[in-house]
């Protein structure tokens, strides 16, 4: 444009008028629309671009021809299920050699005491340390072969890991145990697993063990090897029953004077008996072996390779129990990495103190720690101003996650978020979760909040924890991603609950390098959980999305009839009733012989007193809980939210009972994963449940 026709464009009456009209507009407006231009510019100017998705995110997983419907991920060049990532690590011993030479002898376990810093012990010294328990063992009688079965009584620590490299350096088998099995389930697993040597954490899981042996209830235990120090009163209570109790530093000594040449595995040799708490009768030791680690472990990595492949430069906190299969997979890709591990100090009231001091950029989580999280953000929130913020800056970062963007810098982190980043070290950069369902409100709400990679996944111990986990790229909620490049899932027909494969929706089944070998000693479970042809059925409804990525609707195991022919799946229903604001733990129940369902309802003792503030009740949690009033409050709220959720007027329950006290291991009403124990739940509220089911009519 030249200048003389510059000069008459700006001459042009809309512009003249336009100039006129800002030049009436008060000050402090001109201000906000310069914030706002400002605010805008910044955005546009730091917003990186998008994750490059590993896959065409419209199309996530294929359906392998002939295979009855059974489908692959994307990812994958060819219908081959990957079983290795590097050719170098098929066993687990393997992975932790990489480690050490990719580490260049980097830090690898630490540990802290309360107030004082992390210490660390280096690859080399965690190698060292291995090889000379493994040696003891050996020493002591033990076979360096993969039928020699060593348990470990332990919460997370270092030496937790150091004791099964030492098993892995000999071809030996780890079989984890776990405070909140509960001593009849132990007992059940020393003499099922043949247990001859236990290393224990503490005095007091020593005394459980001998106990188990003075009433000749597990006779075959002879060793117990003790992480912490002891008194001499526990050695001499040990040698009256027969049993040799020592520290491990005198194993570990033992071990550097009778030194042994290691004796690696192959990667069908067992790695670990991987008991399962199921929710009625005896835990199923789970055989997996160290190829369906080493691949599930590799599945992961192909997945998110261009995207967080960790490195020396990162640190998990280890806090979720090593016990289960979900944590130890995780571990052991940190550890194939050089990455570093960071052990909480083993009481979870200081979880947050272990967050802050150890500053990790890996996270494992599962939901239930996620919802707590979620919570306690909006508590904070507790004004109208705060809430319209937080709601308004979780929007404008959701956005952000529609377009595939994941960041922490935003001027919404600096203003609103950072304080929420920071509580958990402030450097996470991939969270992972699984083990259970997770809201699509929570996780999409925390993956703008925290703005890190935030995966989730599903799966179960009988296929090493993982089978399905989403993609780089794809930050929706509401589904557990497509099939891990480890295996192929399909869904069968499960037509006592209308579900058919033909429609896209059926039991999920699971076949591929990742699935267990079967349960230790039990044919019968075994071939309940695993078909002719090595498909694994797990029990869950799934449901495949149109892009690909598989959605969990429903469970199997527990659907019930009620009195008009009805089926119910009871978690499917208590997982709607859960987003009920004053609510922290449900249980649905029906009867045959009922037409209808009821609940026992556990409110939320932070939330319910403000909650029904709002309603017009007050009084003490205790007095609310036994206030009808609030029950009947309490019931619209999750009435509604049912009604919201799509559930059909049979799967609304018509009446509640409030229950002042939650649902815990310690009271035998869930399992050691947080499961609900539905036969404990039953009898435990038999008379609240036939109470409502005589006072309820309909």
């Amino acid at each position: 444009m030249q200048a003389h026709e510059l000069f008459r464009y700006f001459r042009m009456p809309e512009l003249v008028d336009i100039r006129q009209y800002v030049r009436t507009l008060p000050t402090n407006t001109l201000m906000g629309f310069g914030a706002f231009a400002a605010i805008t510019t910044f955005w546009y100017a730091t917003r990186p671009k998008a994750l490059k998705p590993p896959c065409d995110l419209s199309m996530q997983s294929v359906e392998v021809p002939g295979s009855d419907g059974a489908r692959r991920s994307a990812l994958l060049d060819s219908d081959e299920p990957l079983v290795y990532f590097y050719d170098d690590v098929r066993t687990l011993y393997e992975g932790f050699q990489r480690g050490i030479q990719v580490s260049n002898n980097g830090p690898c376990l630490g540990s802290r005491k309360p107030d004082q810093p992390y210490e660390w012990l280096s690859y080399k010294q965690v190698a060292e340390m291995s090889e000379c328990i493994g040696s003891a063992l050996i020493h002591k009688g033990f076979k360096p072969s993969p039928d020699q079965f060593i348990g470990i009584f332990a919460q997370n620590r270092p030496e937790w890991v150091i004791i099964e490299q030492g098993c892995f350096t000999y071809s030996m088998v780890i079989v984890p145990l776990y405070d909140t099995l509960g001593a009849e389930a132990i007992t059940y697993i020393v003499n099922k697993a043949e247990l001859s040597l236990i290393f224990a954490d503490k005095p007091d899981k020593a005394k459980l063990l001998l106990e188990g042996v003075e009433n000749k209830l597990t006779p075959g235990l002879k060793i117990i090897v003790l992480m912490d120090t002891f008194g001499s009163d526990l050695v001499e209570r040990g040698k009256k029953c027969g049993v040799e109790v020592i520290s491990m530093k005198a194993m570990e000594d033992l071990g550097r004077a009778n030194k042994r040449k290691p004796k690696p595995p192959a990667p069908e040799d067992l790695a670990v008996i991987c008991f399962t708490s199921g929710t009625t009768g005896n835990p199923k030791g789970a055989m997996i072996t160290h190829q369906n680690v080493v691949c599930d472990c590799s599945a992961f990595v192909k997945v998110t390779e261009n995207a967080v492949t960790p490195s020396t430069d990162d640190t998990l906190i280890s806090f979720l129990p090593l016990a289960h299969m979900f944590e130890r997979v995780v571990e052991c890709v940190m550890l194939c990495h050089g990455a570093k591990i960071g052990f909480f100090q083993g009481d979870i009231r200081l979880l947050m103190d272990d967050l802050k001091v150890l500053q990790p950029t890996i996270f494992p989580v599962v939901p239930r720690l996620l919802n707590r999280m979620f919570d306690r953000i909006f508590a904070q929130a507790n004004t109208t101003l705060k809430r319209w913020l937080l709601d308004f800056a979780s929007k404008r970062k959701e956005a952000e996650l529609r377009s595939g963007i994941i960041r922490n810098n935003s001027l919404w982190d600096k203003l609103i978020f950072h304080k929420i980043q920071s509580s958990l070290g402030g450097k996470v950069r991939l969270m992972v979760t699984g083990a259970a369902p997770v809201s699509a409100t929570v996780l999409t709400f925390l993956r703008a909040a925290l703005g890190c990679q935030f995966y989730e996944g599903y799966g179960q111990t009988e296929c090493t924890a993982g089978c399905s986990l989403s993609v780089p790229g794809d930050w929706t909620a509401g589904h557990v991603g497509a099939p891990m490049p480890c295996n192929f899932i399909k869904l069968v027909d499960v037509e006592e609950m209308n579900y058919l494969a033909a429609k896209g929706e059926g039991e999920v089944c699971v076949k591929g390098p990742n699935v267990f070998k079967g349960y230790l000693k039990d044919p019968a479970k075994t071939a309940e959980a695993l078909d002719k042809d090595g498909w694994l059925h797990t029990g869950d409804i799934g449901k495949w999305l149109p892009n690909g990525t598989l959605k969990i609707i429903d469970r199997k195991k527990h659907i019930f009839k009620l009195a008009q022919g009805e089926y119910i799946a009871p978690e499917k229903i208590e997982n709607v009733y859960l987003r009920s604001e004053p609510v922290a733990q449900v249980f649905v129940h029906g009867e045959s012989l009922q037409a209808f369902l009821i609940a026992i309802v556990v409110p939320d003792i932070e939330i319910l007193c403000s909650w029904a503030r709002k309603k017009g009740f007050d009084g003490t949690f205790e007095e609310l809980c036994r206030n009808k009033d609030v029950k009947k409050a309490i019931l619209d709220d999750m009435v509604r939210l049912g009604k919201d959720s799509g559930l059909k007027p049979f799967e609304q329950v018509k009446g509640i009972a409030l229950h002042p006290e939650l649902f815990s291991v310690d009271n035998g009403l869930l399992t050691p994963t947080m499961k609900a124990k539905r036969p404990e739940l039953r009898n435990y509220f038999r008379s609240q449940i036939d109470e409502l089911y005589a006072t309820i009519k309909v």
